[in-house]
């Protein structure tokens, strides 16, 4: 059930992604189009454009996260028996949700420390930019426990063990809710 509501979810992100993308390929392109042409342009585009693009890369990230599709090196991991690839994978999981937790407390403090300043075009309140590691580290967070609960509760498959793919060639395989 969590994995079908994860696996929902970064669908819902990767669809966020691609407007964030096509937001951005048409502000840059009219700006320049402005810029050269009528010697003008939109004051926001720069700055929202920007603010798209670490968006973009931390909820990039989340998905990524998810089908664990972050590089990686299994040398040591892939020749280690299926318990030692169980510890390993455990280990490296309680390691990740330490960093979520590290970049949940600064990110938050940064939100609460930009929470009345404005960005120069847009006058936006910054928080909304530093958001971005909130959200991440939630989400990466939730998506950690419920690949920690798979394997502490024996419904991880021995296949998923080790979360490298051999080459980059290697499309995505489909993430199967359940």
């Amino acid at each position: 059930m969590v994995r079908k509501i994860i696996h929902r979810y970064c669908r819902f992100l990767s669809w966020l992604m691609a407007a964030s993308l096509a937001v951005m390929v048409v502000l840059v392109f009219t700006n320049v189009v402005l810029r050269y042409a009528f010697n003008s342009g939109i004051a926001v585009s720069e700055e929202l454009s920007r603010w798209l693009f670490v968006w973009l890369t931390f909820l990039g990230a989340i998905v990524a996260l998810n089908e664990r599709a972050h590089l990686g090196t299994d040398t040591l991991v892939a020749r280690l028996p299926v318990l030692g690839k169980k510890i390993c994978l455990g280990l490296g999981h309680v390691l990740m949700l330490f960093i979520c937790w590290l970049l949940f407390k600064g990110t938050l403090d940064q939100v609460k420390i930009n929470w009345d300043s404005t960005s120069a075009a847009m006058e936006v309140s910054m928080a909304l930019f530093y958001g971005c590691g909130l959200v991440f580290a939630v989400s990466g967070a939730v998506i950690l426990l419920s690949d920690l609960w798979r394997l502490l509760t024996g419904q991880l498959a021995d296949s998923e063990l080790v979360g490298v793919r051999e080459s980059e060639d290697v499309p995505h395989a489909p993430s199967t809710p359940g």
